[in-house]
């Protein structure tokens, strides 16, 4: 089972040697996807000379396919970037581009992991069914990466004791995303638009299955896509979550972006200042718990960045020129 002009949008920057692991997935794959955008935040010389190395190698191994909106055969491109987009940009320029070039499914993923060689297989037959789907992974050391598919709408946070578990019907209704592997269909872009490239990160996965909640029924299946290729610091919490480490420029970011969690809150009927306020304040701290337990070197640093965020939010929660991503259908 197939499923229809399949693009693969993966969104890198300065990760080579990540980039090599997930390319050398790529030719594991047992389906050949229809077209793989790889958007390069870097515009490099070496990711470029990678991006048609691997693009020579695959249409060698699978042939080339049907042209896309601009006449092409080839199953790979190359979109480089001028400027760092941070992986929202780079999210929402390669489901652009490949939406130009006629892609009917979106499957995106960051460079830090790695595809399982039967993934395609896997997703293909909830396609028939769901137009958004997040696939399960496997954590850097080969076991399950439990992922907070349920999103808690008042406060603006995930779920953290949503049930791991599946039951025989083999996944979950979520009302979130993930661009580590997930995959939606091009009526969900018609219908909501393209990923919002001004959270430059964090938040704007999220925000993208939210919206697209709206508009279908997403889920969350147990079949296992992919598998994480970096190792990350963290904090085991009684072998049943994870807190993982992370850097300042992601505490600003988680912060700021609520400011923009909460337009489209408002946007959607769902905006209660008081118990968004509640979230943002549980937001707060748990990244002050995140720089105690994992990231104490950080600890001055990361105040000040998550002090900054949250004064920002302010400002972009109540900004009057905002305007939500537009539709394209």
């Amino acid at each position: 089972m197939n499923i229809e002009k399949l693009a693969i949008c993966v969104v890198t920057f300065k990760r080579q040697e990540l980039l090599k692991v997930l390319f050398a997935s790529f030719e594991q794959l047992t389906q050949a996807p229809w077209r793989i955008i790889i958007v390069d935040n870097e515009h490099s010389e070496q990711t470029q000379t990678m991006v048609e190395a691997l693009g020579k190698k695959l249409d060698e191994q699978w042939g080339e396919t049907e042209p896309d909106a601009q006449g092409n055969t080839s199953r790979v491109v190359y979109a480089p970037q001028t400027d760092n987009l941070g992986g929202a940009g780079g999210f929402s320029a390669g489901v652009k581009r490949a939406y130009e070039l006629g892609a009917q499914w979106f499957w995106v993923m960051d460079d830090d992991v790695a595809v399982l060689p039967e993934s395609i297989d896997r997703l293909a037959p909830w396609t028939k069914k769901y137009e958004v789907i997040q696939g399960s992974r496997f954590d850097y050391d080969g076991g399950p990466f439990y992922w907070q598919y349920q999103f808690l709408v008042p406060l603006g946070i995930p779920n953290p004791i949503a049930p791991a578990a599946f039951d025989a019907r083999g996944y979950r209704p979520m009302n979130t995303l993930c661009f580590e592997g997930g995959l939606f269909k091009r009526n969900i872009v018609d219908q909501i638009g393209l990923p919002d490239p001004r959270f430059f990160i964090y938040w704007d996965d999220t925000m993208y299955g939210y919206r697209a909640s709206k508009v279908t029924k997403p889920i969350v299946i147990q079949d296992r896509i992919l598998r994480r290729t970096r190792e990350i610091g963290n904090w085991d919490i009684a072998g049943l979550r994870q807190l993982n480490s992370t850097s300042d420029m992601n505490r600003y970011h988680i912060m700021r972006n609520r400011g923009y969690m909460a337009q489209y809150f408002k946007l959607y009927g769902d905006y209660n200042p008081v118990i968004f306020a509640l979230g943002t304040a549980a937001t707060a701290a748990k990244e002050v718990i995140r720089l105690v337990a994992v990231d104490r070197k950080n600890l001055r640093t990361g105040i000040k960045q998550i002090y900054r965020g949250w004064k920002d939010s302010h400002a972009l929660m109540h900004d009057p020129h905002w305007k939500p991503m537009p539709a394209l259908g």
